[in-house]
């Protein structure tokens, strides 16, 4: 029962008169705030909002590990091959593709740009990949790309939000936030939601990528480090020691406590949650961070750092929180967006590095996960928010540097693990990957089927607010059955 419900089910005669006076006042101030429903269904899980929670079905995947190149990846360059357009670089973009459209930094007409990397196909399915992502080569059978996603959105922000939240404005509940939700944590001495960032850069979205907007804040992804204190405001002060910050946290409980007894608000429960979930994590997430407990040969296969911040230690770390019970792990990595207005952001030596950063660890990642037996039960999902043009970017296209502007209409993902097909390619582009011509995969479609693969049917996992059923996909999205296994 919510947990105001069950407040006003024990409300007697005499607690109704006694608090009738200000009723009229607590009306407005609930609706001025947004006052909410907590959708737990049981006591016990309203005294620890991340407890344990079954799906709607049975589930292919147990958690997530969701990598988020921030930026978005020149996906010609890396997935989508396009000899077409390589045999036409230079030329005009046809009228026909440009009309009606916007781009972020391009106008007039701008001159097609093919991929100046070699594609070649792996594993038993054939999937192209260029030699910008050598590593991944290896892995290409447990490996299903979907090369026709699109979205609406051609600016970082907003088209973060929409692929995260399901709305391109922000205060809605990130991805993270709603399986958490959904399923609780495994580890009562970790949260169910981290996110670690490898860039020192938050993502585009902000915090609202991984905030829990108005679901339960105990929801809300928690940012740990792979360099200083993993968790920023968890140790004790300077001269409090653990005894006496015990003692304050029990009379803070108290108090609270006294709070949600009187008014049933379901975010007092929280703070006592967190609290709580503060305290443990003192002791339990210095542990799991710790990555020179690995072997060496596991760290190399990684291509980490002990004590550095990286997105090859972020790729470790993701393993190891996932073996402790946490259920979704965000990685964020800066530095994505090749735009082609530095070296950096070339899409040939500068790819060439920033795939160096991201393709080893990647690929020793889901290795790793199959052979301790993880992969089959863990979904991960690696891509930006939008993709890139098949065209020079307006600004730099008089320069040496070749970059690609925002794109929105089609672009590239891949799954792996959790229930997922490996070894295939869905969907096509045309010829020249100006838009999708089989199989479209809206962002919407792909928090469906992620949902789905954890055993929730994405329309009923639902929150009360404002007087509406809220739900990641909003109105939308199908499940994209042709690549579940």
């Amino acid at each position: 029962m919510p947990p105001k419900l069950n407040h006003l089910v024990h409300q007697t005669r005499r607690h109704f008169l006694k608090q009738s006076g200000v009723g009229l006042g607590a009306l407005a101030l609930s609706t001025i705030t947004g006052g909410s429903a907590n959708a737990t269904s049981t006591a016990s899980a309203m005294a620890n909002p991340l407890a344990p929670h079954q799906p709607h079905f049975a589930a292919k995947a147990k958690r997530v590990i969701y990598l988020h190149m921030t930026g978005s990846p020149p996906h010609f360059d890396l997935f989508d091959y396009k000899p077409e357009l390589v045999t036409r670089t230079g030329q005009d973009c046809p009228d026909s593709y440009l009309k009606g459209r916007r781009f972020a930094f391009t106008s007039g007409v701008p001159k097609l740009l093919g991929t100046p990397r070699t594609f070649t196909q792996h594993g038993e399915g054939g999937v192209w990949m260029s030699d910008a992502i050598p590593h991944l080569h290896g892995v290409a059978d447990d490996m299903c790309v979907i090369r026709s996603m699109f979205t609406e959105q051609f600016n970082h922000a907003p088209a973060e939000l929409l692929l995260y939240t399901g709305s391109a404005r922000s205060g809605r509940p990130s991805m993270g936030s709603w399986v958490t939700y959904g399923l609780g944590t495994e580890n009562e001495n970790l949260p169910g939601f981290v996110v670690l960032i490898s860039s020192g850069v938050q993502p585009n979205g902000g915090k609202n990528s991984y905030g829990a907007g108005f679901l339960p804040s105990v929801y809300q992804g928690v940012q740990c480090r792979s360099q200083g204190d993993p968790v920023l405001y968890a140790s004790d002060p300077e001269g409090m020691d653990r005894d006496l910050r015990r003692l304050s946290l029990d009379t803070l409980r108290d108090l609270n406590a006294q709070q949600a007894d009187e008014l049933g608000h379901p975010e007092t429960l929280t703070r006592i949650a967190q609290y709580e979930l503060a305290f443990r994590m003192q002791m339990s997430v210095p542990e799991v961070m710790d990555i020179t407990k690995e072997s060496k040969h596991t760290i190399d296969a990684y291509g980490a750092q002990p004590g550095a911040a990286s997105f090859a230690n972020n790729c470790l770390l993701a393993r190891r929180l996932l073996e402790q019970g946490v259920r979704y792990v965000q990685l964020f990595d800066w530095g994505w967006d090749f735009h082609g207005t530095g070296p950096n952001e070339d899409i040939r030596d500068g790819l060439t590095r920033k795939c160096a950063t991201m393709d080893k660890p990647v690929a020793a990642l889901i290795n790793d996960l199959r052979q301790r037996g993880l992969l089959e039960d863990t979904l991960i999902v690696w891509g930006g928010e939008f993709g890139r043009t098949p065209f020079r970017e307006g600004r730099t296209a008089a320069g040496s540097i070749l970059g690609r502007d925002h794109y929105p209409d089609c672009y590239c993902m891949f799954l792996a693990g959790g229930g997922v097909k490996g070894g295939m390619m869905h969907g096509e582009t045309d010829e020249l990957g100006f838009g999708v011509v089989k199989d479209k995969v809206h962002v919407h479609d792909l928090q469906a089927t992620i949902m789905h693969l954890l055993g929730f049917d994405h329309e009923r996992l639902t929150y009360r607010f404002q007087g509406r059923d809220y739900r990641l996909t909003d109105v939308h999205g199908h499940v994209v059955k042709e690549i579940i296994s």
